[in-house]
């Protein structure tokens, strides 16, 4: 979406201009925080404002989007971060994606597209592209600046997800994907080093989820600075209820009743694939009339196709999907979307699922009672159990949804517009408070 409405609401920064955004992400289409980013570009540039992305990674070829440094120097400053980490952890690569320290990055504050932009936001910045004294120079230009909190990382030392640690709550350290059990190894660290930053900025958080808001609210990095929520934006309009053609390349049987479960990758510990393999497996053993009728629809990568040698219940599994229509007609033939994640910020293939009509069945640990409301438009199974899973499922099979009114009501939640709108009200808010005090600067200098 390149070209940019003119009409009197038009947001504006001055009476001449649009308002200027940059946001800065590792990527434009490469992961959810980057797919959400970039919809959230969309979404802004559709409401009128002058709204581009900073990336390191660029899979579009949207103008509005600009790669930062060259490639082999963005692959060097990704290995120095990762060295860092493998002397930390021992050497082992298990958990070496499970944390980011931020000691190397690139120099964005010089990007003309920062030099020109009223207000910066950030979203997720890990793995070369900021360092934490990047940020300190993007805070140095002197323009509000805004953080899209697309998981933890902002409110521990250095995890993306913390599981069932609480280190967070005081200074961290002991860090449970370190090797050592140091109280002040790496984490702890990088969580005073957070801790200096946060005090000489002025960052306005936005959390995508009222459950990320909650575990902000209990960290003693995030306690006690600016937070609001805003959800992340969809196209949700672009989302059907019925299939409007069927996609023959994956013989999916379409008669059937469809369970659809999808991630960047499947089986990374964080899905709980274990759990859904083994609450289908219980159906296909316990009431064999419903598998006979059913299948399960797999998409994404997983490292250990094997995997699903295990799963008894008719399954296919169609790798990963890089055509949106695709997905989309398959929600659409779908009945349940399923996620058996541990812990989710705001669960993209939930929102998408239920823009599509599909019930929605999951773990309550996170961002999905935000989205699922028990037994209404979903089921929310207990925690780590994978027989309540199974019940959630054979529960969405007995209703009949009004998968129209189901889109309606997510539309409401997460359209585009409405998230777009609640971004502008927030950037021009900040922008009117940095003017009130560069005024009230002023005035106190003159007497």
């Amino acid at each position: 979406m390149n070209s940019l409405p003119t009409n009197d609401s038009m947001p504006v920064a001055t009476k001449s201009r649009p308002l200027k955004v940059v946001l800065i992400c590792h990527s434009d289409m490469l992961g959810g925080a980057s797919i959400v980013t970039y919809r959230l570009m969309q979404a802004l540039r559709y409401e009128g404002v002058d709204a581009r992305m900073v990336v390191y990674t660029k899979i579009s070829n949207d103008s509005n989007v600009d790669v930062i440094s060259s490639r082999g120097m963005r692959g060097f400053k990704f290995l120095v971060e990762r060295l860092r980490i493998l002397v930390s952890n021992g050497f082992s690569r298990e958990n070496l994606f499970k944390v980011s320290i931020a000691n190397t990055g690139t120099a964005i504050h010089k990007h003309p597209w920062v030099a020109e932009a009223d207000v910066i936001n950030l979203s997720w910045i890990n793995q070369g592209l900021l360092s934490i004294n990047g940020i300190r120079r993007l805070g140095s230009l002197g323009k509000p600046i805004v953080w899209t909190m697309h998981d933890m990382w902002n409110l521990t030392g250095i995890c993306h997800h913390s599981y069932d640690c609480k280190g967070y709550k005081e200074s961290c350290g002991n860090c449970q994907f370190l090797t050592g059990l140091s109280g002040s190894d790496l984490s702890n660290k990088i969580h005073q080093r957070k801790k200096e930053l946060y005090a000489g900025l002025n960052i306005h958080f936005v959390a995508v989820s009222n459950w990320l808001a909650g575990l902000c609210r209990q960290s003693s990095l995030l306690g006690d600075k600016p937070l609001s929520v805003i959800p992340n934006a969809f196209p949700i309009n672009s989302f059907v209820t019925k299939p409007t053609h069927s996609i023959t390349s994956f013989n999916i049987d379409y008669t059937r009743n469809i369970i659809v479960m999808g991630a960047a990758r499947l089986d990374d510990p964080i899905k709980g694939l274990g759990y859904a393999i083994e609450a289908l497996n219980y159906i296909f053993d316990n009431h064999p009339e419903i598998a006979r009728t059913s299948t399960a629809v797999f998409f994404g990568d997983i490292r250990n196709p094997r995997k699903f040698d295990e799963l008894r219940f008719p399954h296919i599994h169609i790798g990963r999907i890089n055509d949106q229509k695709v997905i989309r007609m398959i929600y659409a033939a779908s009945k349940v979307v399923l996620s058996t994640s541990l812990y989710e910020t705001l669960p993209t293939t939930l929102i998408e699922g239920q823009a599509s009509g599909c019930l929605a069945v999951t773990f309550g640990k996170g961002g999905q009672t935000d989205i699922v409301e028990h037994m209404k438009n979903g089921y929310i199974a207990e925690y780590r159990d994978a027989k309540s899973v199974a019940r959630g499922i054979l529960w969405a099979f007995e209703q009949n949804v009004d998968r129209d009114a189901l889109h309606e009501s997510v539309r409401r939640r997460y359209a585009s517009s409405e998230i777009a709108m609640e971004y502008i009200s927030l950037y021009n808010d900040l922008l009117s408070k940095q003017n009130v005090s560069a005024q009230q600067h002023s005035t106190s200098k003159k007497h």
